[in-house]
């Protein structure tokens, strides 16, 4: 995105409240009124603010949104926007509703309590009306707060959520734009936006699969997920308490090999789960930015396509910023306890052995396979055919630098490599590419090697 000028937050929060047709309400639960003071601290506040309220006692809070099992949770959140909107509506319309686009803010948030070492997080919401009169629609985003100090906590809540409304005024046609500039006025590592959703009928163009990629394009987060419905899911939410087996790969084009490596797997995973721990089990299909910006720039209607494809044979897809092994598992068990499986080809656990994804770290390849396997994770490999002699290389015949061999053993002998089957070995005749070209080249065979469910993906994509 092109620089442009980013506002201080104080004339942000001045902008609004010197916008005569912006009206709303504040409600705010936990880490203070961060957001609201910003309107305070400004001039002109009786132009924005109708009502400020912050229910922090749990009885209290109950009584006003009603009960719920977690108060730092989109339920809540909701409950919390439904209340505020529809009470601002039925005191303020008939009295300045011709001339007025109404709106609520909400949060809920746990930021750093006393002795406190849990994560710290929260939801915050908008809900408005983008012309006088109009049905509302909502802007929600879910956050997790990064600094150690509650202090410096509620100052970055305070930021991000007037960056947030800012956005929802003034920012809403231009997704990148939007997306960026809710952490203007916040240096790096102070928050992650790791979700971001809208909601409502004149918001039913926007692709909430796009906000999810602009987030990870964007740096606001390490990955986004969405389900094979195409909602906009929080990780923490999705993956509590699963166990998950992650496929890597460009799904360019979703093949049948993909499906057979997620089937093989599956099958041997479970093995080592109880029988609650298999109903849970989720899969994941993992397009990390490397492989979207090849070209120099994503395209979005190639990467919907592939994720249509994804989605039209039941997988969650989870866009991600972690080329590195350690990394994508650092961030799957930050949010579940369970087993974690990574499946991979012959071909990326050659790459997984080379120093160069290790070269950032102090120490080098035993410090990133320490970090791999810190959690319980196991890495499942599927075979591959050399096309030169015909020899099926497997997780058992792999051959490693000489210096890595006895190494490697070990993660065999500990089963925290495992090699799996080909249910089809004509399957590992082809590679993507080999499927692009005969796609490009008007072969019809590719449609063999493709899910029917993706075939129309696959032309998009070629």
């Amino acid at each position: 995105m092109e620089n442009q000028e980013v506002l201080s937050s104080y004339n942000k929060a001045l902008r609004i409240n010197l916008d005569a047709a912006k009206y709303g309400t504040f409600a705010e639960i936990g880490a203070g009124q961060e957001v609201a003071n910003w309107f305070f601290r400004a001039s002109g506040t009786a132009g924005t603010v109708a009502k400020t309220i912050s229910a922090y006692d749990m009885t209290m809070s109950d009584a006003i949104y009603g009960k719920c099992q977690r108060y730092v949770s989109r339920e809540r959140l909701c409950a919390m926007l439904d209340h505020e909107y529809e009470l601002l509506i039925e005191r303020l319309r008939e009295q300045r509703g011709e001339s007025t686009t109404f709106f609520a803010f909400c949060n809920t948030v746990r930021a750093r309590g006393y002795n406190d070492t849990g994560e710290c997080h929260g939801w915050l919401g908008v809900r408005m009306q983008l012309r006088p009169g109009g049905e509302p629609c909502d802007i929600l985003c879910h956050i997790r707060l990064l600094e150690k100090e509650n202090m410096e906590q509620m100052e970055a809540l305070g930021i991000i959520g007037l960056n947030l409304i800012y956005a929802a005024f003034y920012h809403r046609d231009n997704l990148e734009r939007f997306v960026e500039s809710l952490v203007d006025n916040l240096t790096d590592g102070r928050v992650e936006v790791d979700m971001l959703k809208f909601l409502g009928e004149d918001f039913r163009f926007v692709d909430n699969r796009l906000c999810s990629l602009q987030l990870v394009q964007s740096g606001l987060t390490d990955a986004a997920m969405f389900l094979p419905d195409g909602e906009v899911v929080q990780p923490a939410e999705a993956l509590y308490k699963r166990p998950v087996a992650l496929l890597r790969g460009s799904f360019d084009p979703v093949m049948k090999l993909h499906m057979d490596m997620m089937a093989q797997t599956k099958s041997n995973f479970e093995d080592v789960l109880d029988d609650p721990q298999k109903e849970r089990m989720m899969t994941l299909c993992e397009i990390s930015m490397n492989n979207l910006l090849r070209g120099g720039e994503v395209d979005h209607v190639k990467f919907l396509d592939r994720a249509d494809a994804m989605q039209a044979l039941g997988q969650t897809v989870l866009i991600s910023r972690c080329p590195e092994f350690h990394r994508i598992a650092s961030y799957l068990s930050r949010y579940t306890a369970e087993p974690i499986a990574i499946i991979l080809s012959i071909g990326l656990l050659n790459e997984l052995f080379k120093e160069k994804w290790s070269e950032n770290l102090a120490g080098g390849i035993l410090e990133s396979f320490g970090r791999l396997f810190k959690t319980e994770l196991a890495l499942y490999v599927y075979p591959w055919k050399n096309r030169s002699n015909g020899e099926l290389v497997t997780a058992e015949n792999f051959k490693v630098v000489d210096h890595l061999k006895h190494l490697y053993q070990h993660f065999l002998d500990n089963r925290m490599i495992l090699g799996i089957e080909c249910g089809d070995q004509s399957l590992l005749r082809y590679t993507g590419r080999d499927i692009q070209q005969m796609i490009a080249e008007g072969t019809e065979e590719w449609k063999d090697l493709v899910p029917e469910e993706a075939h129309k993906a696959a032309m998009h994509l070629h």
